[in-house]
């Protein structure tokens, strides 16, 4: 098997040379050219047609961004995937890198187990975006959308092809996902295979779009995945809140103060106490 074509866009020689060392020990992988700025990595592409690019974000001239997007919408580099590295883990960077359409984006204090391990898996077609990012990066597509998006039609998929995307954007990686529903990483990775064709999707990252688009998951605050909208309600859904409820005791059940006064009624009662919500009596 031909070893992965790799392209090294940085504007520092120093760190182009520490990351072809890095690379170039691996004997899957291979550098076959660098660039030190945007201009010269489309050049360096369409010369080398790698298979992933390492791509800088803050350069001269024509910064990383604009490379990345110029490159994916070139159709002569149809094959090459972007994985854009920062320094910082900035949302308007990593808003704007899958804007452009790349695949993954990784911060450069990774450890270098972690990028030759990045440079494999977005060969291989997958997002590399951490869940925290991924889930916050998500959310700001979702909430402000573009005016040329619409809501992708999922028609043409099979219930299964459905059931994969929708494990796809809550988050799980192909383990996870042959799990959850008993089939085998060979058969989540055709499902994949067939939902990219079908979605026009160039990688898993637009692959979680399309499910949030097509309302199969919705952001959810406070959690670190998307909330899949077809899960069941959790024990603290189903309860009524304090809010609607009012007081706690008091409209469930009537007390026998109600009926006959206690001596202890000068005293503030328990259900005058502020309750919060998801608390329940120790009585009931």
């Amino acid at each position: 098997m031909s070893p992965v074509r790799v392209l090294l866009v940085d504007d520092q020689p120093l760190l182009r040379h520490s990351l072809a060392i890095i690379v170039d020990k691996e004997p899957d992988l291979e550098v076959v050219g660098q660039a030190g700025d945007g201009a010269e990595a489309e050049r360096q592409a369409r010369a080398t047609r790698p298979d992933v690019i390492l791509m800088d974000v803050r350069m001269p001239r024509v910064d990383g961004l604009e490379a990345t997007r110029r490159i994916c919408a070139d159709p002569t580099l149809d094959g090459t995937r972007v994985l854009v590295l920062s320094m910082f883990e900035l949302d308007e960077y990593v808003h704007e890198a899958l804007r452009a359409g790349a695949s993954g984006f990784l911060l450069k204090d990774a450890h270098p187990d972690e990028l030759v391990a990045a440079v494999r898996r977005t060969h291989q077609g997958e997002s590399l975006f951490a869940s925290s990012i991924l889930t916050r990066l998500v959310d700001h597509f979702v909430s402000a959308p573009g005016p040329g998006r619409d809501r992708p039609s999922l028609r043409g998929l099979t219930a299964r092809e459905v059931d994969v995307l929708t494990l796809v954007a809550g988050g799980l990686s192909n383990d996870e996902i042959a799990g959850a529903l008993v089939v085998s990483v060979k058969t989540v990775k055709t499902h994949l295979t067939h939902l990219l064709a079908k979605l026009r999707a160039r990688d898993r990252a637009q692959l979680v779009i399309a499910a949030y688009d097509a309302g199969l998951v919705r952001p959810r605050a406070a959690d670190t995945r998307p909330q899949v909208a077809e899960a069941r309600p959790r024990a603290a859904d189903v309860r009524p809140r304090a809010a609607d409820a009012g007081p706690r005791g008091a409209d469930v059940r009537p007390r026998a103060a109600d009926a006959e006064p206690r001596v202890a009624d000068t005293r503030p009662r328990v259900a005058e106490r502020t309750v919060h919500p998801g608390h329940w009596r120790r009585d009931r």
